[in-house]
């Protein structure tokens, strides 16, 4: 019984740790992740969650439609670009005279599940 208890939290350990259980080698991250980040599997909660974070009315935000991510790069200014994946969207929201902008076609690039930059916003 001992053993199995050993056994046990050695496999809660490596669990908590992020080692990979059955495997001797770690995994190294490919020079195309590393680039790229992550994939955004929930790409779509991401754009909705970065729209209702820095909009006027983040209430009123109607997402239209959201395209499939792609690897990429945006140019963030002065010769810099950022990496990551973009996806595309078109989105509906009100603006600060409280009407309807109509829907507007962005892009954001997100890189490691957060969006770092878009194209299409101004923020004051």
């Amino acid at each position: 019984m001992m053993r199995h208890l050993a056994q046990l939290l050695a496999l809660v350990g490596c669990l908590i740790c992020g080692f990979p259980v059955g495997s001797s080698t770690a995994q190294t991250p490919t020079p195309e992740s590393t680039v790229y980040g992550s994939y955004p599997e929930n790409y779509q909660e991401i754009v909705t969650a970065w729209l209702s974070a820095g909009l006027v009315d983040p209430r009123s935000v109607v997402v239209k439609s959201v395209g499939k991510p792609k690897q990429g790069k945006l140019d963030v200014g002065k010769g810099r670009e950022v990496s990551g994946y973009l996806v595309d969207f078109t989105v509906n929201a009100r603006n600060v005279f409280g009407a309807y902008t109509g829907p507007q076609k962005h892009t954001a690039l997100i890189h490691n599940g957060q969006v770092v930059t878009a194209t299409g916003f101004v923020y004051h």
